[in-house]
């Protein structure tokens, strides 16, 4: 890997000016904290504290809320340098937490992709590649990573090679659909070499051909998304330059909807702990360049080396390394291969490798001896059959370290469930249904998904729970999105997925998304909630979360967004509280410069 530049200023000076900040420590009294470092008044606050639910105002100074109240409460906090913030009646939350998603790689390519996430035709999808064509030097990749269903487009179908072809002949051009197939236009056919008679073969996924052996475009898990997602990153990469601003303009648009923290589930072509990604959002760190916290977990990439690397890891990396800006939490999601349940809800269920637990219960063994929590994916009841099993054992033996979890676990019942509450495991959700849920009824029926996953169930139980998206190659990283699922069960088709016995209320979907998910990178009681003492991340909402329709949920976003008491976002009437400089979007053909927000 190259060199990572140096940058003149960090994001503290970004934000105050290197001479601002040093005439403000030399202010007598200031320094030790006589002031708040900001004030928020004239606000609808739901705090998600028990002892105070609601409030008008809040002070931060040092990173954490100081005052939660009224205006008097804070008025005497105010100083001479408190960036004082006049919400306007608007409605405040804790910032939003994602306890799964891919952000460290989905930072890297951000700039490099055609978002899909809010188009809600296929036309408008293919003019937008057809638009990013006119301004993209030909032979660089047109992309489209994920984070869309055909259900949301009114046509309610992908596109077609043709078609493809038609808005991008000088281009190549890739579709990243779910778990269930990548599309490719003919150019990129001819790129990856899959028109060839040697071209590379991957287990568990087709290439799909005409009789007479030319491929149709269209590769397919069948059911290992290996194949599709090794085609993704041997696509161009953006330099490590242009990376960092891309890892810069996703957090940024992150913070635009509310997001201040998640917990990264790492993901295929990262190497832990030294690939390109790692180093960059290192680097971010130590140049104060974050604004979203993340707390990231380790992914072995090849089958059969999985207890080699946790071996070596364990030895190096300890949980907790870092700060309440990045940190090491453990283990997953991808504990071993063999014992990955791809969730392909339109196609049979996979099983698991034959074996998978024997392996599976040497490396929690090696992880409860070397005290590493562990997340692990898990889609399907039988794979739970087969791997609680495991969880059984080790309990008994090595133990499990106390802030593990599973990801998933759609198609859990009740005794699964009752069993990961017994083991004193935790459940991170994520809303993969609504991509997927008109799939799931053709393959399993509409009764079955009425408690697919069984949020009533995993509540009553008492199981630590969080919400999240699994972002960004599978489905889209915008929190609103999750948010409306959980309180309406209506998929991005429209789709009515479940009674009302299965939904949440619009608090409770909240709470998943602050104080549930806090949980899931060890902070319970540090972050998730505007109460004095924890870690000072809010949005002030462009619209009352608690008095939109339902179908607005989807379209909320943040007016302004603080880290730790520091504005990191803002827009609209409140965009002179953002002192920071986000740089020009690189390269400068980027989508994002032409389609931004999503």
């Amino acid at each position: 890997m190259n060199a990572l530049p140096a940058l003149p200023l960090n994001r503290r000076q970004l934000l105050a000016g290197s001479a601002a900040v040093a005439a403000l420590h030399s202010v007598p009294g200031l320094a030790q904290g006589a002031g708040a470092d900001l004030v928020v008044i004239n606000a609808r606050i739901t705090t998600m504290d028990d002892a105070r639910p609601e409030a008008s105002a809040l002070a931060a100074r040092d990173g954490v809320f100081v005052a939660v109240g009224d205006q008097a409460t804070v008025a005497p906090l105010i100083g001479p340098f408190t960036q004082v913030v006049d919400a306007g009646g608007k409605r405040v939350i804790p910032g939003l937490i994602d306890s799964h998603t891919h952000s460290i790689r989905g930072g890297v390519n951000y700039n490099l992709e055609v978002r899909w996430d809010t188009v809600d035709s296929l036309e408008e999808a293919l003019h937008r590649l057809r638009a990013q064509a006119d301004r993209t030097p030909e032979g660089e990749f047109i992309r489209v990573a994920g984070g869309f269903s055909e259900f949301q487009f009114k046509e309610k179908r992908l596109p077609t090679v043709a078609e493809l072809d038609a808005v991008a002949p000088r281009h190549p051009v890739l579709i990243h659909h779910l778990y269930k197939m990548t599309l490719l236009n003919s150019r990129a056919i001819a790129y990856f070499g899959y028109d060839q008679p040697d071209h590379p073969v991957y287990p568990g996924g087709t290439i799909e051909k005409t009789a007479d052996g030319r491929p149709t475009g269209r590769l397919l898990a069948t059911p290992s998304g290996l194949l599709m997602y090794r085609t993704l990153s041997q696509a161009p990469k953006l330099s490590i330059r242009d990376q960092i601003n891309s890892s810069v303009q996703y957090m940024d648009e992150l913070n635009r909807l509310g997001i201040t923290s998640v917990s990264d589930a790492g993901g295929g072509g990262m190497e832990f702990p030294d690939s390109d990604p790692y180093q960059v959002v290192r680097w971010l760190h130590a140049n104060d360049l974050l604004t979203t916290r993340i707390g990231y977990h380790s992914f072995p990439q090849v089958k059969g080396e999985e207890l080699d690397n946790y071996r070596t890891w364990t030895q190096s990396v300890r949980r907790g390394d870092g700060d309440d800006m990045l940190k090491f939490v453990g283990a997953g999601e991808n504990l071993a291969w063999a014992s990955y349940d791809y969730e392909i809800f339109a196609d049979k269920r996979p099983d698991i490798d034959d074996g998978a637990e024997d392996y599976q219960r040497q490396i929690m063994t090696v992880l409860g001896e070397s005290g590493w929590p562990f997340r692990q994916h898990i889609t399907y009841e039988e794979t739970g059959d087969r791997l609680l099993v495991v969880y059984e054992d080790v309990a008994r033996g090595a133990g499990l370290v106390p802030g593990w979890f599973i990801d998933h676990v759609e198609t859990f019942s009740e005794r699964n469930l009752e069993r990961v509450a017994q083991l004193g495991g935790a459940v991170a959700l994520q809303n993969r249904l609504q991509f997927q849920a008109e799939d799931f009824i053709a393959n399993y029926g509409a009764e079955a998904l009425k408690k697919t996953p069984n949020f009533r169930a995993i509540l009553d139980l008492g199981i630590p729970v969080g919400a999240g998206t699994d972002a960004t190659r599978v489905t889209s990283y915008n929190p609103w999105f999750s948010i409306q699922w959980l309180t309406t069960g209506l998929s991005r088709g429209g789709l009515p997925m479940y009674d009302d016995s299965n939904l949440l209320n619009r608090e409770e979907a909240l709470r998943l998304w602050t104080v549930g998910s806090s949980w899931f990178t060890g902070d319970l009681g540090r972050k998730g909630a505007i109460a004095d003492g924890q870690l000072a991340d809010f949005a002030i909402l462009d619209r009352d979360y608690f008095a939109v329709t339902d179908s607005e949920i989807a379209k909320l976003g943040s007016v302004l967004t603080a880290v730790g008491g520091q504005v990191v976002h803002a827009s609209g009437e409140f965009a002179a509280h953002d002192l920071r400089h986000i740089p020009p979007v690189s390269p400068d053909w980027s989508p994002v410069i032409t389609f931004g927000e999503t």
